[in-house]
């Protein structure tokens, strides 16, 4: 096996990320928000006899001039099958080759579940795993409509008939900017971290066209804004990135309306898996229940390992 730290391409590597329906993470526009945000970021593509069986994009944190850290967020991202001890050399071969100098440290945290396919034995785990919930929507709308809970159904069909306007954003961002101070106001109140403003308008911008990165709705209670909801797209996978609602949101089930029709609308554009974000039964049971209830796939990744 060999690693190829600086010839990777953006065609190359967008090419595989789609393919795999990789996660925000690893694609390519979102390392290139982050480094128009000041990050250094490194990407490494890992071959086998000349096919690409891997690749990496981490983001580092230079804390002096003698030490930097480099992070890989939901990765590797596999091209193809490997079987635990094949994995566990990619692990050495990306932790011996980092283009980093001085002291440096490697955490990687697999977008995998904790299993002995895993190729990390002997690395240390250093944070326990991440839980979201992962819906495939290739399949027919009435298939997911019938894989609802009815505790999920029923509030849609109550939100269909509840005089909702839902509108579709755009992708300027004076369109879609009340959303991120919304957004903003609510993470403050719930004391919650996030990504700041700026890199929604960087992401979308990443692009030549910024309708392939982003979608966004409203609904509106007359001519009161009642709630809204963004997903960002990233190759044939999308992520439920924020939801904002009012009391009135609330009793009319506005989030049911907007997430079925996100669904459409990511359907339509070739979009296969919607990734709900990430789900905590103690903290948020609430938004938990309502992303499990939607029929998709409760997935807990391993957790993060120091390499």
């Amino acid at each position: 096996m060999k690693v190829e730290w600086r010839s990777t391409d953006m065609d190359v590597w967008d090419q595989a990320h789609v393919a795999a329906a990789g996660p925000l993470q690893q694609d390519w526009a979102y390392g290139s928000t982050m480094v128009s945000l000041g990050a250094r970021v490194l990407r490494a593509r890992v071959e086998a006899d000349g096919v690409a069986v891997a690749q990496a994009q981490f983001i580092v944190r230079q804390y002096s001039k003698f030490f930097s850290f480099a992070l890989c967020t939901r990765g590797p991202l596999w091209l193809q099958p490997l079987a635990a001890q094949d994995k566990a050399q990619v692990y050495r071969l990306l932790r011996q080759s980092l283009p980093l100098g001085g002291l440096r440290f490697m955490v990687v945290t697999p977008d995998e579940t904790l299993s002995k396919d895993l190729g990390l034995p002997g690395f240390r785990r250093v944070m326990s795993g991440y839980s979201t919930v992962l819906l495939d929507i290739s399949q027919p709308l009435d298939v997911l409509r019938a894989n609802l809970d009815s505790c999920w159904r029923q509030p849609l069909s109550h939100a269909e008939n509840a005089g909702l306007n839902v509108q579709r954003m755009g992708t300027n961002p004076g369109q879609y900017r009340w959303l991120l101070d919304a957004e903003m106001q609510q993470r403050a109140e719930r004391n919650i971290d996030g990504m700041p403003i700026l890199w929604f308008e960087r992401y979308a911008e990443s692009r030549k066209q910024p309708a392939r990165n982003m979608l966004s709705f409203r609904a509106d209670m007359v001519r009161d804004r009642s709630a809204g909801m963004m997903f960002l797209i990233h190759g044939q996978a999308a992520t439920y990135q924020i939801g904002w609602t009012t009391q009135a949101g609330r009793d009319a089930n506005a989030h049911h309306l907007l997430l079925w029709r996100g669904i459409e609308a990511l359907q339509e554009r070739g979009v296969r898996l919607l990734d709900l974000g990430g789900v905590n039964t103690q903290r948020s049971a609430g938004v938990a229940r309502f992303k499990m209830a939607t029929g998709g796939t409760v997935k807990q990744l391993a957790g993060s390992y120091f390499l």
